[in-house]
């Protein structure tokens, strides 16, 4: 008998859900109101130091160095080969955080594995 696919139960599928609307929100909260705001922006850059200033200067260093595609690819990765819900939901979160923070072409990818995952067999129960 074939074992089952790696589906997550609906409990499971709302808490992925949920991971996925607040890191896309604080995505876009991060792009809107403090990347592209004009006045936000420029304080920060003038020594401003207040915690939207340092998740602003965090976020670009990350950025440059496309960390958020980056863990998004090895979490999807990873998970494609043990499938795992924490490793589903961390890559889920980090490929929401890339997309919207124009690190589209590894968060993309990683997407793309994600929904990969969805095809291979559940883990042996132990």
């Amino acid at each position: 008998m074939p074992r089952p696919l790696f589906l997550p139960t609906a409990r499971q599928t709302n808490w992925l859900l949920i991971v996925a609307f607040l890191a896309l929100g604080e995505a876009m909260y991060l792009r809107y109101m403090a990347i592209e705001n004009r006045t936000v922006s420029l304080a920060c850059q003038a020594g401003l130091d207040t915690w939207l200033c340092g998740t602003l200067r965090l976020t670009v260093v990350l950025f440059g160095y496309e960390v958020f595609g980056a863990v998004a690819l090895a979490a999807a990765l990873i998970n494609l080969l043990r499938p795992s819900l924490v490793l589903f939901a961390v890559a889920l979160a980090a490929a929401a955080f890339g997309v919207v923070l124009h690190n589209a072409d590894l968060s993309a990818l990683a997407a793309g594995v994600l929904i990969l995952t969805l095809a291979r067999p559940a883990p042996a129960p132990a």
